[in-house]
């Protein structure tokens, strides 16, 4: 059965994480909002209008007469169906705390460049913003990157978050570096040196054949500013 990805178009936002686990496992899927009267569909999901439950935002999973909601909770959904998640209970669980651990990362990310409210234009909170964004490159991302890199471990030449195969959370991982670069690229610059298994992961999922092939494909969206991760100049390292 083809799995059902809803999320909004025009980003990759939290919907990539999703995307990546789906494109990685060759999954038959379809981006829901990307199609014609897609995003009515989403939205009449969303108003509980479907006779189904009712998610609170996108990203949602729909599989037949299921549908799961949040990032976290969509991927230990998919991550045994699509071969992406330990066999072992004890396994599973901790991926899933991983990819919780990204989620509260993700939140904090987002509140550099919105740290009042999210119905608020960004040049209206950018003075926040700039306060935001120093605390965030000084101790969030240091805090973060140091406790991600600290849960990989190398074998055979592999690198991995839990146990000895690719998992969700490798993939995870992967989008989370490419979105810092984006949205901090001095930052990050700086700051890489010292986390070189999280860059050795990126590497490794980059160069995976699935990987490579959607991000040559279309269905690979950009990152821009209007998703999380949103490279504003001023809220990165200053110059000099």
């Amino acid at each position: 059965m083809t799995y059902e990805l809803f999320y909004w178009d025009g980003i990759p936002g939290r919907g990539e994480f999703v995307r990546l686990a789906l494109e990685q496992a060759g999954a038959d899927y379809i981006d829901v909002a990307r199609t014609e009267g897609g995003m009515g569909r989403m939205m009449a999901m969303m108003k509980g209008k479907a006779g189904t439950f009712t998610p609170f935002a996108p990203p949602f999973l729909k599989d037949g007469d299921v549908v799961v909601s949040h990032v976290a909770n969509i991927l230990l959904y998919l991550g045994g169906r699509l071969g992406l998640a330990p066999k072992d209970e004890a396994g599973r669980l901790e991926a899933n705390g991983l990819q919780l651990t990204i989620t509260d990362f993700v939140g904090e990310i987002h509140d550099v460049h919105h740290p009042i409210g999210v119905s608020l234009y960004y040049h209206e909170q950018r003075d926040e913003a700039l306060r935001r964004a120093e605390n965030f490159r000084d101790e969030r991302l240091p805090k973060f990157l140091g406790y991600f890199e600290r849960t990989l471990g190398n074998g055979e030449g592999q690198v991995h978050a839990v146990g000895g195969a690719l998992t969700y959370v490798d993939l995870s991982l992967f989008h989370l570096l490419e979105g810092l670069r984006y949205a901090f690229p001095k930052a990050m610059q700086a700051a890489e040196p010292d986390y070189p298994l999280l860059a050795a992961l990126n590497v490794q999922v980059r160069e995976l054949p699935r990987i490579k092939a959607y991000f040559a494909s279309k269905r690979r969206l950009a990152f821009n500013e209007e998703g999380i991760f949103r490279h504003y100049p001023e809220l990165d390292l200053p110059s000099g």
